[in-house]
């Protein structure tokens, strides 16, 4: 019982508490890509540890008491499991389904979510067969829209789209900047990361780690992509490029150059902060790993 309480009260501790002070935190947005791994640390941390704390809570006194080991056994699934054992019952088969259900719940949802969008993303090549005009001195394609936008379809068909508006309102130089940034989604398989935050949330609604997630890592994996741009284009370029291109909204399942925090991004852009110390990312690494393993050593023990 108290292996359980401890177990929920990290499971709360992760879910509820840590989100808030890494949303408010000063270093993400000075190291995006270490920040998106952490929070996908915690995504794993909370489902690891949720179920672990339903499985000692609701399954028997005796596999309780073996740790994990009585898990495994329940499933018939120890080395040395007598060979002459019981075979499980239907209330055991109950009960393990709830610590079963935890973890396949977000899998469930994630498998959905990638789906509607691949689905999105079609519908929306499809359109884009009939309206589109081939752009090849950008490796895009152009739309005929007075807003301006730059966004793309990532995935296996992946495409850059460009409306009309934004070829007007953007010299070459902003451009090329703004599509760099496309291009840094669809090397980057950013949309696989808005799929797996998407699919958390749809799992755990209003849980605090589902909301400072989806939004957060929104807004990192754009981050991500401004540094690529900025490895080859100016800052005044692509500042400008993304004002230019704030107000247009990009389609489901696509990734907009104006994307998310549009003002946020505009600041980083213009005014740089100095990345975190080594020793920051050796301590992020570190805590990102041993989070989900944590209540796995708790749940081992005896």
């Amino acid at each position: 019982m108290i292996t359980a309480v401890a177990l929920a009260g990290y499971a709360v501790l992760v879910g509820a508490a840590a989100p808030t002070f890494l949303s408010r935190a000063r270093w993400p947005h000075r190291a995006p890509v270490l920040a998106v791994l952490a929070w996908q640390g915690l995504m794993a941390t909370f489902v690891v540890a949720t179920a672990l704390s339903v499985y000692h809570l609701v399954l028997t006194e005796q596999h309780v008491h073996d740790g994990l080991v009585g898990l495994l056994s329940a499933c018939s699934l120890a080395a040395d499991a007598p060979a002459g054992g019981s075979v499980p019952t239907l209330t055991d088969a109950l009960v393990l389904a709830a610590p079963v259900a935890i973890i396949l719940l977000p899998l469930g949802w994630l498998v959905r979510c990638a789906w509607l969008a691949r689905r999105a993303r079609q519908r929306h090549l499809d359109m884009l067969t009939l309206v589109g005009e081939p752009a090849p001195e950008y490796d895009a394609t152009v739309v005929d829209h007075g807003v301006p936008a730059v966004y793309c379809l990532p995935g296996r068909c992946r495409r850059v789209v460009i409306t009309r508006g934004a070829l007007d309102v953007l010299s070459d130089t902003q451009l090329r900047a703004v599509l760099e940034h496309e291009r840094a989604h669809i090397e980057g398989r950013h949309h696989l990361l808005h799929v797996l935050v998407d699919g958390f949330s749809r799992a755990f609604p209003g849980l605090p780690l589902a909301r400072h997630a989806k939004e957060q890592t929104a807004l990192l994996v754009e981050m991500i992509a401004d540094d690529r741009a900025l490895r080859f284009h100016p800052r005044e370029e692509l500042a400008t490029a993304m004002c230019e291109v704030a107000a247009g909204r990009a389609p489901q399942a696509a990734l907009g150059a104006g994307g998310t925090g549009a003002l946020v991004r505009l600041r980083r852009v213009l005014a740089p902060q100095p990345r975190p110390h080594r020793a920051t990312w050796v301590g992020v690494v570190a805590a990102t790993v041993a989070a989900p393993l944590l209540p796995l050593l708790v749940a081992c023990g005896p």
